[in-house]
């Protein structure tokens, strides 16, 4: 199964959105950047993201995203769903009646088996996706990582995070 750059994308973006502190975001143009993205693309998978209630738009000169949820309770389902949709990845188009000999369509009363392998196979595919928690995968990658990349992540979220002002500090 190939899933599009913009879940890798998606992905690293939650990623790297984990670490701002509090209410704060960062531009999606620096994302951007960071992965060495086109802005108007990565745009359309933060706009996704958005639309599926993973990251807050936070809108203005000095807004951006953040996750809108917390990282324990977004798995890469989420995030695979939200770019991708809901679709299953094989679409059966019954191919099997289409040959020269054309049979009666209760010849196919049974489902296809070749639908129905790739269905259950689709199922333990994301239930292993909703499994793996975004949490999980930052963890890992703050211990088990090189120093140097973990350090380059941090650098990033310390020069790009914009603090956000609560209603009372306008």
């Amino acid at each position: 199964m190939k899933l599009s750059e913009g879940v890798e994308a998606a992905i690293h973006c939650a990623a790297t959105l984990v670490s701002v502190e509090g209410e704060g975001t960062i531009p999606g143009a620096a994302l951007a950047g960071q992965f060495g993205l086109s802005p108007s693309y990565l745009l359309k998978h933060l706009n996704a993201l958005t639309a599926a209630g993973i990251l807050e738009s936070v809108p203005g000169p000095y807004g951006g995203y953040r996750l809108a949820l917390p990282a324990d309770r977004i798995s890469l389902l989420d995030i695979v769903l939200a770019v991708e949709g809901p679709e299953p990845a094989f679409r059966c188009g019954e191919i099997r009646q289409n040959g020269p000999v054309k049979l009666d369509r209760s010849a196919y009363v049974k489902p296809c088996g070749i639908n129905a392998a790739m269905l259950r196979a689709e199922k333990a595919y994301r239930k292993a996706l909703a499994g793996e928690r975004l949490s999980e995968i930052v963890h890992n990658f703050m211990t088990e990582a090189d120093p140097r990349s973990v350090a380059a992540g941090c650098a990033f979220v310390e020069r790009h995070q914009r603090p956000q002002k609560s209603p009372k500090q306008k």
